[in-house]
């Protein structure tokens, strides 16, 4: 691998700009072998759960998954979503390779309370091997996160949030930088995109509400992947995947680091 390692997550609203696959080709090209991205898709998986009559439920931000959603989020994200971008970036001569969580055991999860949000993870373990042998190839992995249960003898798969599975694989993977795509500039206080935040401030925006739903999912998967080690963090748009100096940027309390 070359240069410095990213994990980009790309939400599902993100996906819908025609903009996407040139900019994350660029930034592949850019530095080869060290880039990874994993994507959302949540309307997308709304939608088909209203096809089939189900009403998406959500918890903090999670969405509350049963075995028909669990099908449903797979056709959605392992399916459709994940190779409608590999084939816009193949499109764009770029060698991306579409996963899951579940491919070669990609992306272990822990079931969080299966008896309030049903099949929904949290993850656990990152076959790093497998993503450093790809981007040594010069691959460019795509990644929807839906995972296998880390007990092995029960043979579930989990819904894991795209934020978390993003932050997890940064953690694994020791990134320098894990970028959260979203279809805000940045984290908005009082109405306006803030440039910076520290963890302290990041914990209060969650507890107090003025973070809700997926942003307060993002400011925690931020937090977690800060912990873990990883160089720096930012919430912003798709623009920001090619302007290190956009979006908000999330730092340990009292670092220093841009």
């Amino acid at each position: 691998m070359t240069g410095a390692t990213r994990v980009i997550k790309v939400g599902g609203r993100p996906q819908l700009d025609p903009a996407l696959a040139t900019t994350l080709a660029a930034a592949h090209r850019a530095t080869p072998g060290s880039l990874v991205v994993v994507h959302g898709g949540g309307d997308e998986v709304s939608t088909l759960q209203r096809l089939h009559g189900v009403v998406a439920q959500f918890s903090g931000g999670r969405r509350v998954t049963s075995a028909l959603d669990l099908d449903i989020i797979r056709m959605a994200l392992s399916g459709s979503a994940n190779k409608r971008l590999v084939a816009a970036l193949n499109d764009a001569g770029i060698q991306a390779l579409g996963l899951s969580g579940e491919d070669a055991g990609l992306l272990l999860a822990t079931p969080v309370d299966p008896a309030h949000y049903g099949f929904v993870g949290t993850p656990s373990q990152v076959n790093v091997a497998l993503l450093r042998h790809l981007l040594t190839g010069g691959y460019l992995p795509v990644l929807s996160p839906v995972s296998r249960s880390d007990d092995r003898t029960t043979g579930v798969t989990l819904n894991v949030n795209g934020d978390d599975a993003a932050a997890a694989i940064a953690v694994a993977l020791a990134a320098d930088e894990l970028l959260l795509v979203s279809d805000v500039e940045g984290v908005r206080v009082r109405g306006a995109a803030v440039s910076r935040l520290d963890a302290d401030e990041a914990h209060q925006l969650v507890e107090d509400g003025t973070a809700a739903g997926g942003m307060a999912a993002k400011l925690q998967a931020a937090l977690a992947a800060l912990e873990g080690g990883v160089g720096r963090v930012r919430i912003s748009d798709i623009a920001a995947i090619g302007a290190s100096d956009r979006g908000t940027v999330l730092t340990r309390v009292g670092s220093a680091c841009a």
